[in-house]
């Protein structure tokens, strides 16, 4: 970088500190400017050389109570908080001038311990692997957590939800050495309040930032494509590195989880934003529990919006097929129908549209992402209230997951990827023809 105005000096994992000093080669040898000094100049100068001290330091006033706080809560929060690394064999960068092929880490981030059974709780894209063109490609295979004095210990994804962007791993440290954080809520909170984030931005553990609560309820989208609703919106400095961190409240207690930025830069510039903590004391139970949320299986087959709006339906998401005998069924739900008489392959002319559906228990629905993140959301056997709009009229259907009959689980394959069990019969309806602009677009969706 010589003669470039900057020196490099790296500080941490992805991280380096730039330094507005001209840089050299380590080998050169340094010169100083010839200076050109009055008899009186250097006289005053070894003068003052003799009478080079230490100056004495001023005592520090009392800290103020706004400062106390912070100290109280670092100080209190930071054996909670841990750093997780993580690297694959699944995934690789080939140089192509070389051959090479070099092992790629995903990006590492903070979590925090949940409880004292050993369980720690991040933001799920912390331990993805991130292809920069086409997004997450999927989970490392290889996790460490490092604890506050250094040591690192191996760590299991054990729960996930992509649709929030949550994932608890148990970590193999002892558990002694697992603080769990004081639990707050985010149901009273207010825009003002102070609040604080611990993380490890750019690799530098263990760094404490201070702002204030600037909005409540914001809706933030997911590098999965999901909508994550009621975020907690702050202008502490939030970092790459930062994800998956604890935002705290002036008391120490857990009010969020630190999950996203929006910037043009790549880092903060004030308006962050957390997932409510109580949103995660619902979920994160169920996750150590389970493994995954619970979603109804409804027994219908819907497709993508593209498609929707392509049968005429200016919102919502249609209804391909449903079960018969399924929960959608037996609430009277509609799937595309074919007229009568209509010859193959089939026109588009010829399609009847079935039901589209637009809302579910007071939430608008566009896409089968929202639909299945209220799905993850709703506690099991909740009544779903779906508003449908059938023949241009919105009517509402109401399907009760607690009246499921249950079906012998399918034969897992051997390997490879689980696909959606085919309906052995579907109710009058059918995929138009390709041709015909319906059914091209791949992206159906069971539910």
């Amino acid at each position: 970088m010589a003669g470039s105005g900057w020196g490099r000096y790296r500080v941490g994992p992805g991280a380096a500190l730039l330094l507005l000093a001209g840089s050299f080669p380590a080998a050169a040898q340094y010169e100083r400017p010839k200076q050109v000094l009055t008899t009186p100049e250097r006289e005053a100068i070894e003068t003052n050389r003799k009478l080079a001290r230490p100056r004495p330091t001023t005592p520090r006033p009392s800290l103020s109570p706004t400062e106390a706080a912070r100290v109280a809560v670092f100080k209190g929060a930071r054996h909670s908080v841990v750093f997780i690394s993580s690297i694959t064999k699944k995934w690789f960068l080939e140089d192509n001038r070389t051959g090479n092929r070099y092992q790629v880490p995903p990006a590492s981030g903070t979590g925090f311990v949940w409880d004292n059974l050993g369980h720690v709780v991040t933001n799920h894209h912390v331990i993805t692997v991130d292809d920069p063109a086409s997004g997450p490609r999927g989970e490392a295979e290889e996790l460490q957590v490092t604890l506050t004095d250094g040591k690192t210990y191996k760590a299991l994804v054990i729960g996930r939800s992509l649709s929030l962007d949550i994932a608890v791993l148990h970590v193999f440290a002892p558990l002694e050495q697992m603080k769990p954080l004081p639990l707050g809520t985010s149901r009273n909170l207010q825009v003002g309040q102070m609040v604080m984030a611990i993380g490890n931005p750019f690799g530098l553990d263990h760094t404490l930032t201070s702002g204030i609560i600037s909005a409540l309820g914001r809706d933030i989208l997911t590098g999965f494509g999901t909508h994550i609703g009621d975020a907690i919106q702050t202008d502490a400095a939030i970092n790459p590195g930062n994800s998956g961190g604890p935002l705290l409240d002036r008391a120490g207690r857990l009010i969020g989880m630190n999950t996203a930025i929006r910037t043009t830069t790549g880092t903060s510039t004030g308006v962050g934003f957390a997932i409510p903590v109580d949103v995660l004391n619902r979920v994160v139970p169920v996750l150590i529990a389970k493994g995954q949320l619970h979603r109804p299986e409804l027994g219908i087959i819907t497709f993508p919006p593209t498609a929707t709006a392509t049968l005429g339906a200016k919102h919502g998401i249609a209804i391909d097929s449903v079960t018969p005998g399924s929960l959608a069924a037996r609430a009277g739900m509609r799937g595309l129908r074919i007229r009568p008489g209509a010859k193959e392959p089939v026109e588009l002319a010829d399609v009847i549209l079935g039901d589209v559906i637009v809302g579910l228990n007071g939430h608008a629905v566009e896409s089968d992402t929202q639909l299945m993140d209220i799905l993850e959301l709703e506690p099991p056997e909740t009544l779903l209230a779906f508003d449908v709009l059938r023949d241009g009229k919105l009517i509402r259907i109401v399907l009760r997951p607690g009246e499921q009959q249950p079906r012998p689980a399918p034969p897992l394959p051997e390997a490879g990827p689980l696909k959606p069990e085919k309906p052995a019969e579907a109710a009058p309806a059918a995929t138009p023809a390709p041709a015909a602009g319906v059914g091209a677009e791949a992206g159906a969706v069971a539910h």
